[in-house]
């Protein structure tokens, strides 16, 4: 079932992503080589817990960290570790949900570790437009398929793989929510959209082939060739003419200046 939240329920889930933009922003700080994906799981769990909220991600089905640490061909949910030691050229994509006062947010970024292979860091723009792309197409009236349609396209059209195993999905009082989003599909086609519902659009894109496989610890998801994927995704509020971002990249462009994507 989809639930349609009033302007004040989305206030709520608003400052839950701010929450989280902030704590990505400690989170980029550190992210340098020779740290490991373990000591950024440190950071974002003291930092969320520090400013009230419960990190929505730790204990949710198992999983047994604040964050999902993705290093180069991890497509989603690379577990923290201590081995995990990340080095000059890597991507990281950090993905990680707070529960504060009762409402989730969701968000992911990948991140640069160093100087970055001009093959890779163009994935990781055209990954990011399509978002943006994605995001622009989910105001009332367009169809769901419109959303995953856009973003498949953008991404197909520059060569990239679309990965279908893992979708987008409806956010609020639960990390996730009716309706799944995909990141293809056809215009035209799924749900109707309505102002008030709220949406986490996440594209995850593949240099190489789209397929993945799951790892012997049944969370980390790993492109089939091990080429790298870049992954992001916000929060969102469909909105009459204009969706509304509840999520932010903002506190991260001012801890990486110049760097940032």
């Amino acid at each position: 079932m989809i639930y349609l939240k009033t302007d004040e329920e989305v206030e709520l889930m608003r400052a839950s992503n701010i929450l989280l933009g902030k704590t990505y922003a400690e989170v980029a700080k550190s992210i340098r080589p020779g740290v490991t994906t373990a000591e950024l799981d440190k950071i974002a769990y003291e930092f969320i817990c520090d400013h009230g909220g419960r990190p929505a991600c730790l204990g949710y089905e198992g999983y047994p960290a604040t964050l999902c640490t993705s290093v180069n061909g991890v497509v989603v949910h690379g577990i923290p570790s201590k081995e995990c030691v990340l080095k000059e050229g890597d991507i990281i994509s950090v993905d990680s949900s707070i529960e504060l006062n009762g409402w989730h947010s969701d968000s992911a970024y990948t991140f640069p570790v160093g100087e970055v292979a001009p093959e890779v860091m163009q994935l990781l723009r055209t990954t990011k437009e399509a978002l943006y792309l994605g995001i622009e197409q989910a105001v009332t009236g367009r169809r769901l398929g419109d959303v995953s349609a856009t973003i498949q396209q953008h991404c197909e059209r520059a060569g990239y793989g679309v990965v279908r195993e893992f979708v987008g999905h409806g956010i609020g009082r639960h990390m996730h929510e009716d309706p799944e989003v995909c990141n293809y599909g056809r215009r035209g086609n799924g749900i109707m959209l309505k102002s008030g519902m709220t949406l986490a659009i996440e594209p995850m894109i593949t240099l190489g082939r789209r397929q993945v496989v799951i790892e012997d610890d049944g969370w980390t998801a790993r492109t089939v060739d091990r080429k790298p994927a870049a992954h992001y995704e916000h929060s969102v509020c469909v909105r009459n003419g204009k969706a509304d971002i509840l999520s932010t990249f903002e506190f991260i462009r001012e801890v990486l200046g110049d760097r940032f994507i």
